[in-house]
């Protein structure tokens, strides 16, 4: 583990401002950047009760906005917690500068460089005071931009990243995860172009954004800290409490190298940090992995079953939880409940977010030569929002890269049919953001509308594109489209066959909790044909 130790000793308490030292670093401020310049000008004072953490301990300024370097040894980010109704300085690379690793340095010895010798940990940090807004949180979210090579971060700006910067609403941005595909060295050039969004950005860390040579999983995650800072990280908006979280287990030797779960020191964080955690907003639990068991090996769970049990313990008392998750890079949505180990009033909602990089960057070329990209479950690459309201209420949506429809439903049907034949051939409706429940209705021209029947089958219009690169005697891409594996957000209905010869729209709607009523149509004709 990153770091082992026993919470018994670990009693952190976040009500005390009292002065610690620590030798890795030296006594810090936070102050009011009343000019946003990032430095400590005459006149700009101390703020009081903000509070400090390295990911383990939490300690608030006193009076005079001093923090103390905390306990928890050598070698550990330190951190200001944002507090709500303030913005952070913003780093050279674009980043909030709310962070400071370590001054010695650390893993100098790995391939990507580990965490670079600073001269001192601890600095002041600024904070400035943000104009009272109008309510309600935009935010966008990121799974797995994933880039291999310069080639795929230049899709991953054209494709994702400049069809939207200067035109989004948002004030704040997470990726969650997998920020490069094992080569670390992507990161300063993925920095420059999620800079260009102008958001506030926050990274939690993904499988393939370990030091792989690392030997312990204490070291894994060093070269990640020396571009985003800690793995465990609070961050607060007025409508949200964002708390991310590491939970890639690093494993040297087997395979696979990992596991999903949680460290002690971050649950000894979260007990810190929820103990006095404002229960009126959204709290939003950012992490990689997801939380649900996507392992098909008996007795080898994808998250350790006794870490989310844990954790649900933690949240229980919380009304209005919303956890992120990536990794998957297909689409769902999980309600979590006491099979899981959840005992909160309602359903535990967990959002496994669709990838930017899709499949991985696959698939044959559009005319702009950007790959098609489609995940396995039929959802295209793209990026996902979230608005946060009042009382916990918050709102999502699915965004198809560079879709000038913003379309959320990919519809799929023979273009012709016989006439009279028997009506076996179906529309299916993949509803990017469909769940469990949802009501998807389909009608033919002006007719009746009809409930739709969710299946669980691989998407036919992917099926379509694996037959196609079967077919090709030539790579149609670098690499292939992924093979449709069941979705789980698939409908059908059957397609009339005794109609007028001709052609006949098909309209599909589908009632979205969040967005309100979507639809989308197609075409098919009936055609007269003689054995």
């Amino acid at each position: 583990m990153k770091a082992s130790i026993f919470c018994t000793v670990l009693l952190l308490a976040v009500s005390s401002p009292a002065i610690a030292k620590h030798p890795s670093c030296g006594d810090g401020t936070v102050f009011e950047d009343a000019n946003g310049n990032g430095r400590r000008d005459d006149g700009e004072p101390g703020l009081a009760g903000i509070r400090v953490s390295d990911g383990l301990n939490i300690v608030e300024t006193d009076s005079n906005g001093r923090y103390a370097a905390l306990e928890g040894g050598n070698g550990r980010t330190v951190f200001v917690i944002k507090p709500a109704g303030f913005a952070a300085t913003v780093r050279a690379d674009g980043l909030p500068d709310v962070w400071r690793n370590p001054p010695a340095g650390a893993g100098t010895q790995l391939k990507y460089g580990g965490i670079r010798p600073l001269p001192r940990a601890c600095r002041d940090f600024a904070l400035r005071r943000e104009a009272v807004r109008s309510p309600g949180l935009e935010v966008l979210l990121f799974g797995d931009p994933q880039p291999k090579s310069a080639t795929d971060v230049d899709y991953y700006r054209r494709d994702i990243v400049a069809p939207i910067a200067g035109k989004h609403g948002a004030r704040l941005g997470v990726s969650l995860g997998d920020i490069v595909n094992d080569d670390l060295s992507l990161y300063p050039a993925m920095n420059r172009v999620t800079a260009t969004l102008r958001v506030p950005w926050l990274h939690v860390p993904g499988n393939h954004d370990l030091d792989i040579d690392a030997a312990r999983d204490e070291d894994s995650l060093l070269t990640f800290r020396n571009s985003y800072g800690p793995d465990t990280f609070a961050w607060e908006e007025p409508e949200a409490l964002f708390v991310g979280l590491d939970d890639v287990v690093y494993l040297p030797g087997p395979k696979p190298a990992y596991v999903g779960g949680l460290r002690e020191d971050q649950f000894a964080f979260l007990e810190a940090y929820l103990r006095n955690a404002q229960k009126d907003r959204l709290l939003v639990i950012a992490a990689h992995i997801p939380f649900f068991d996507t392992s098909s090996t008996p007795g080898r769970p994808s998250f350790r079953t006794a870490d989310r049990e844990r954790l649900f313990a933690l949240l229980k008392d919380f009304p209005h939880v919303l956890l992120l998750s990536a990794h998957s890079h297909t689409q769902r949505h999980v309600l979590h409940g006491v099979a899981d180990g959840w005992q909160g009033d309602a359903p535990l909602h967990e959002y496994n977010v669709g990838a930017a990089c899709g499949a991985f960057w696959s698939g044959a070329k559009d005319a702009a030569g950007i790959p098609a990209s489609t995940m396995a479950d039929g959802t295209p690459n793209g990026y996902a929002t979230m608005r946060v309201e009042s009382a916990g209420r918050y709102l999502l949506a699915w965004h198809p890269a560079r879709d000038p429809d913003d379309a959320a439903i990919g519809l799929h049907a023979p273009k012709a049919l016989r006439r009279g034949a028997w009506p076996a051939w179906d529309v299916y409706a993949n509803v990017y953001m469909g769940r469990d429940g949802s009501k998807v209705e389909y009608r033919i021209d002006e007719g009746e509308w009809k409930s739709m029947s969710k299946v669980e089958r691989p998407d036919p219009q992917l099926s379509a594109e694996n037959a196609k690169d079967d077919a090709a005697e030539r790579l149609r891409g670098y690499d292939r489209s992924p093979e449709a594996e069941p979705s789980p957000h698939l409908w059908r209905g059957a397609l009339p066959t005794d109609l007028a010869a001709g052609e006949h729209r098909v309209e599909v709607r589908v009632f979205d909790e969040w967005r309100g009523e979507l639809s989308a149509q197609t075409r098919y004709r009936l055609d007269e044909a003689s054995p």
